[in-house]
């Protein structure tokens, strides 16, 4: 076994989440929707590093969409679950990152099971690292 990394953190706590498929009638589609446990809830506003592949989404602002799984492979097109993926608000503006570009972010978790329109795990004041 490899010893636990610190950067794995993030992934480590987000694949502990279940989903269930929900229907939004305003979007006429069904999303999956996390059931977040104690275990993770406990976790909100604590700093969580996460490493990942830079998803090249045109976002608002100062976020970024990062991903366990290169793009290939990632939430959006391939076969990973939204547990796989992270929205980043970083504190001020980020460098320009490639697409696929692995990256290592530390910022304050929160968490959304409400607005489809963001990621279900997001870091908020993130730095890179």
């Amino acid at each position: 076994l490899l010893p636990f990394r610190e950067d794995e953190e993030g992934w480590k706590l987000f694949a502990a989440v279940r989903f269930t498929p929900k229907y939004f009638p305003e979007y006429k589609e069904k999303f999956l929707v996390p059931n977040f446990e104690q275990s993770i809830l406990s976790k909100v506003g604590t700093e969580i590093t996460v490493r990942g592949h830079y998803l090249p989404f045109d976002l608002q602002g100062n976020s970024i969409i990062i991903s366990k799984f290169p793009y290939a492979a990632c939430f959006f097109c391939g076969g990973a679950g939204p547990e796989s993926v992270a929205e980043i608000f970083f504190s001020t503006k980020p460098p320009k990152f490639k697409p696929d570009q692995v990256i290592t972010v530390r910022g304050k978790l929160r968490l959304n099971d409400t607005d489809v329109n963001h990621m279900n795990f997001i870091l908020d004041d993130a730095e890179l690292l």
